[in-house]
């Protein structure tokens, strides 16, 4: 038995299921792939599904009370379908915005992402380290309430993308943009002065290690990047146990707009392992049933 201090909601280990467990990761789009691949070499023998709500990216275009309601009527839908025994909300916006709403509304562990600013704070050399998110995230009061608490000696510069999430979906989908377009997202990130330069960044975007090979190759200076993945995967294995199964459990995707997969993405997913994705739309009126898309 497991008591959520931050929800005050009580959980019995989700290894206690008899099978494998069945874990929803759930993004606004392509991003939480990331998060997906460390969960599926964590545990390889879950049943997962990737639910992206595509048909609402970018959620930094909606206002809060939107961005709720939005989640929880997706949130629901994707529950009633998959019966989920986990869900990790692989979305830095959602998860500081929508998670309370979520435990309180569903009899669920589900496991946030936030941008990981104590670790950095650790990890730092300098003492100088810079938080690379959204405009939304890197502007919120739980971002700059990381920093109070756990980074406190660090100087950390916020550096709020406007497209990066954008360039990375669309570089998974067979569409690079140019260094030029990714280094201007990235570029404020690389701060120097007479004591010392930027020496960790914190990726508080999970679309961001889509793109991780390029950002080493164009950094200015070589710097620690802190992907959250690995992190979110540690927690998995705490909530649902270590395998219990011999490896294989099977992966969906699910996409809110329905779209079908292309080929430069389904190349993409083969190579995280994903080689047998399905496709589903998700319905966000009315009762219809969900529909296979080729």
């Amino acid at each position: 038995m497991r008591v959520d201090l931050l929800a005050g909601t009580v959980y019995a280990p989700v290894s206690m299921v008899p099978r494998p467990p069945t874990i929803l990761v759930f993004d606004s789009g392509l991003g939480g792939l990331t998060v997906l691949s460390e969960l599926g070499k964590a545990r390889q023998d879950a049943r997962f599904v990737y639910a992206a709500d595509d048909a609402g990216f970018p959620y930094g275009r909606l206002d809060e009370a939107s961005l709720v309601g939005r989640v929880l009527d997706v949130m629901e839908r994707l529950i009633l379908r998959h019966s989920p025994d986990l869900v990790v909300v692989a979305c830095n916006t959602a998860s500081t915005i929508v998670l309370p709403h979520l435990r309180q509304r569903f009899d669920l562990p589900f496991i946030g992402t936030v941008p990981a600013i104590k670790p950095a704070a650790g990890l730092s050399k300098s003492k100088r380290v810079s938080v690379l998110g959204t405009p939304g995230t890197v502007a919120r009061d739980y971002t700059r309430d990381l920093i109070q608490t756990y980074a406190g000696e660090c100087r950390v510069t916020l550096v709020g993308a406007r497209r990066l999430a954008a360039l990375a979906e669309a570089e998974l989908c067979g569409a690079p943009a140019p260094d030029t377009d990714i280094l201007a997202e990235v570029e404020p990130c690389f701060v120097a002065d007479a004591e010392g330069r930027t020496d960790v960044v914190v990726l508080a975007c999970t679309h961001y290690p889509l793109l991780l090979p390029r950002l080493r190759r164009l950094a200015p200076w070589p710097v620690m990047w802190l992907d959250p993945a690995p992190a979110i995967a540690r927690r998995v294995l705490q909530l649902a146990g270590e395998p219990t199964g011999k490896p294989g459990g099977e992966a969906l995707a699910v996409f809110t707009s329905g779209a079908a997969i292309g080929g430069p993405l389904r190349s993409a997913l083969a190579l995280r392992g994903l080689q047998a994705l399905a496709v589903e739309a998700v319905p966000l009126a009315g009762s219809g049933a969900l529909t296979p898309q080729a």
